[in-house]
């Protein structure tokens, strides 16, 4: 049900029992501030469910990202439109051993191409908080546009980062 997708480096698959030390650890740091944490660890499991069952409910949701060297979890990036967001979105969360290596902007890229050339997504958005910096600045790598907001029920304000039409990213 969950495709596999491969980049250069990355490999986007199901997530599996064995990714879950690494999700836990960081849903439990002070790096998952931005989403709402830091969580515990059965949050943490709720929340990896709660990935899977995106893609039944929706048909599409993310996606654990893995070095293919190793198969190492560095993240989880896809496709999202919980109930109460706005539009569909493209989001991003890398590990700490996947900081700093271009991680998030390959994979989602890789999202976004799925989005527009097999979900059949005509527009795309990424709700990001101001303050996350480097999601802001991915966001301009990846072409978004800033000019909409978004109040979060539990994030608070949120800025909604537009993303480049299907046509622009071809």
């Amino acid at each position: 049900m969950i495709p596999t997708l491969h980049t250069d480096r990355l490999t986007l698959r199901a997530p599996r029992w064995d990714d879950f030390e690494a999700y836990a650890a960081f849903r439990g740091s002070d790096r998952a501030k931005m989403l709402g944490g830091p969580y515990t660890r059965a949050q943490a499991f709720a929340q990896l469910g709660e990935i899977i069952g995106h893609w039944i409910l929706r048909g599409y949701g993310r996606w654990m990202v893995a070095d293919q060297q190793n198969d190492e979890p560095l993240g989880v990036v896809g496709l999202l439109y919980p109930e109460g967001r706005p539009e569909p979105e493209i989001a991003w969360s890398v590990f700490e051993s996947g900081e700093g290596r271009g991680i998030a902007y390959e994979a989602a890229l890789a999202a976004r191409d799925y989005a527009y050339t097999t979900a059949g997504w005509t527009t795309a958005i990424s709700l990001i908080d101001p303050a996350n910096t480097r999601s802001v600045a991915l966001a301009k790598r990846m072409g978004c546009t800033d000019g909409e907001t978004f109040t979060h029920e539990t994030h608070g304000l949120m800025h909604i980062w537009r993303h480049p039409a299907p046509e622009a990213c071809a």
